[in-house]
């Protein structure tokens, strides 16, 4: 489970953020800080694995926050959340060594596809490998853009919805269990399933009894 601190100014705004990051799958939220000085006791703490950082807060600059929390937790990543849009802002945080920038206000399923793109890149770097390939590299920097065009008739949103039941689930599910859970057609989920099989994402089980075998659908381990 990834351990998330929210540091943002705003009480309300964090508890919103807090209900996004408990609804996504792999994540917990260990915390809440709302000024600088607060920050660095609660990521002292509790070092969290990520932190979500708004620029704008009370007592100091989150960029310039940024060095004095990597100090109390060296291995710590930081994703930004902030109004701030300016150029500037933007290059000197990623210059901090930032893993995304996301700019208010945005969607839950905006901060999803943030979330799960640092647990399936920046996560993989921290697994048993001791010896990154190039592919693990392009999935840190956005570039494993080497997926077939999806299905006739598929969507991107409702790929994400299978990829999310998948992930939430305990074991493997079948076509029709996926089905319900994303409010579509067994076909049609079977349909998704097989690309996502296809590209390497799935492994299929063959579930045996009367008939046809049964074929179950389940994520790759990193």
């Amino acid at each position: 489970m990834i351990k998330v601190l929210i540091i943002d100014d705003d009480f309300m705004v964090a508890k919103v953020h807090a209900g996004f990051i408990q609804r996504t799958p792999g994540f917990t939220v260990v915390g809440a800080a709302h000024t600088g000085a607060q920050a660095v006791t609660e990521t002292a703490r509790l070092q969290p694995d990520l932190v979500l950082l708004d620029i704008h807060l009370p007592d100091i600059n989150g960029l310039d926050l940024m060095q004095k929390l990597r100090e109390v937790a060296p291995e710590l990543d930081v994703l930004v959340i902030s109004a701030a849009r300016e150029v500037e802002t933007v290059r000197k945080a990623l210059r901090g060594g930032i893993v995304h920038y996301l700019i208010k206000p945005f969607s839950q399923t905006d901060l999803q596809e943030r979330l799960e793109h640092y647990r399936s890149a920046y996560q993989s770097l921290a697994s048993s490998k001791e010896v990154a390939e190039q592919s693990d590299v392009n999935r840190v920097f956005g570039l494993d853009r080497t997926e077939r065009p999806l299905p006739k008739g598929c969507s991107v949103e409702t790929l994400k919805q299978v990829e999310t039941a998948l992930q939430a689930a305990d074991g493997d599910l079948s076509a029709a269990e996926v089905a319900v859970q994303v409010g579509t057609s067994r076909v049609s989920a079977r349909r998704y399933l097989e690309y996502l099989h296809d590209e390497g994402v799935l492994e299929v089980r063959l579930k045996y009894g009367a008939g046809r075998p049964e074929r179950r659908y389940v994520l790759k381990t990193a």
